[in-house]
């Protein structure tokens, strides 16, 4: 898939500009008449948005099964982390993502609907990848699925990321972003290098927050170039790794990129409904939220470390190719267990981010083993004052309980 929110291989016709118009148009009139935009609004009353899904799946996809995040979620599920998605807004209506999605905003938009409007399908399925929560039914969860989502929407889906005006609009979203909590920031897309763009990835990394963004796609009749803001330095650039653990071959081969993620037949959360759609060429936009979502979980394991000391733990612990690191997938598929719990470090520099306490396991008979301690210590206790008077009361019952004399001695 291309890292813009009109991707090369969509399935499916896209809403028209006569749809997107109509659909905007509704909204606003909804707003004021006293919904959308006075208050926020609970996840059930956003509006309709977007194309709906097939079936939800029923095994659990290649993905998390390669990934295994679960083996992470005794140290942390991604609770207290924000992760900002800077792409075409998200549904918070579906049952993976409710209660997940706080209000955001829309840049450059007819209407705001604080970015929870996805027309597209793009932002809803990233947005899923990262944070879809448990309990919903189906054998699919992100990765960090306690984290909370921020969407922001940029591009609506007749508009190219390469246009010249984009870059300024996402650079004021990964501004809007840090200065509204976000924790990480996911940029599943790629555009020009600007410096309104580079100023705001300066300033985010200066307040500490993670970026995460995608390395970019081979376009058909376009020569490779770098992808932004995945080339800036510091930000964290992703690549693409199939089923057998290859490189995707659109996936965009280039010194800067970090690390990768899964990004080849992917599924995610349609926007409307409660279905899901399916990715078969994939891309390195949710390869990107793959590895963000680990991200999560190390900022909510190790919520003191700084964005470079994130991404040194994201790629030392990747399972790296054979020679280490190379230009097609850096150092490698991301891996959420060792990113969380690895010790990093030498013999004479000290751990980079040491693992946290596991939180204990519930014992289910742990009122019974109190019992059961404190009857062994009255027990013990009553065992020795019994040994203790065994003897006098051998001495009583031999005397008739009668009280014993004491010689006298005689006067010479």
């Amino acid at each position: 898939m291309r890292d813009s929110l009109r991707p090369n291989g969509t399935t499916g016709r896209l809403p028209t500009a006569h749809r997107i118009r109509s659909v905007l148009s509704g909204a606003a009139v909804t707003a004021l008449l006293g919904g959308v935009l006075t208050a926020p609004a609970p996840a059930q009353a956003a509006p309709a948005c977007g194309p709906t899904g097939g079936p939800a799946p029923t095994e659990m996809p290649w993905a998390l099964s390669r990934l295994d995040p679960a083996a992470a979620w005794r140290v942390g599920k991604g609770a207290g982390v924000t992760v900002a998605v800077i792409d075409s807004g998200v549904s918070p209506s579906h049952p993976l993502l409710r209660g997940r999605v706080l209000p955001g905003e829309d840049f450059n938009q007819l209407v705001h609907l604080k970015g929870q409007c996805d027309l597209v399908g793009h932002g809803t399925m990233v947005a899923g990848i990262i944070a879809g929560r448990e309990g919903s039914g189906t054998p699919y969860t992100g990765i960090a699925p306690e984290a909370r989502i921020l969407p922001l929407r940029v591009l609506a889906e007749n508009k190219e990321n390469f246009d010249p005006d984009v870059p300024g609009e996402i650079g004021r979203a990964i501004r809007w972003a840090v200065d509204h909590d976000a924790d990480v920031i996911n940029l599943s897309l790629v555009t020009l290098d600007d410096p309104a763009l580079k100023s705001a990835v300066d300033y985010a990394l200066g307040k500490d927050v993670v970026l995460v963004a995608s390395a970019g796609n081979r376009q058909e009749n376009r020569e490779d170039r770098p992808g932004y803001p995945a080339a800036y330095p510091g930000v964290v650039a992703v690549a693409g790794i199939d089923e057998q653990g290859g490189h995707v071959g659109s996936s965009v081969s280039a010194d800067y990129v970090d690390i990768a993620g899964p990004g080849l037949n992917i599924v995610g959360p349609a926007p409307q409904g409660s279905g899901y759609r399916a990715e078969p060429q994939g891309g390195t936009s949710f390869a990107t939220a793959y590895v963000s979502g680990a991200a999560a979980l190390v900022r909510a394991a190790h919520p003191d470390i700084s964005p470079q000391e994130v991404a040194y733990r994201l790629t030392r612990t990747a399972d790296n190719p054979p020679d280490g690191h190379n230009a097609q997938v850096g150092y490698g598929m991301v891996n959420p267990y060792r990113a969380v719990t690895g010790l990093l470090g030498t013999r004479t520099d000290p751990p980079l981010g040491a693992m946290p306490a596991p939180a204990p396991h519930a014992d289910p008979l742990a009122w019974q083993r109190t019992v059961a301690i404190w009857v062994a210590v009255v027990g013990a206790v009553l065992a020795g004052v019994l040994l203790t008077l065994r003897p006098i009361l051998v001495r009583g019952r031999r005397r008739g309980w009668r009280p014993g004399r004491r010689d006298v001695p005689q006067d010479a």
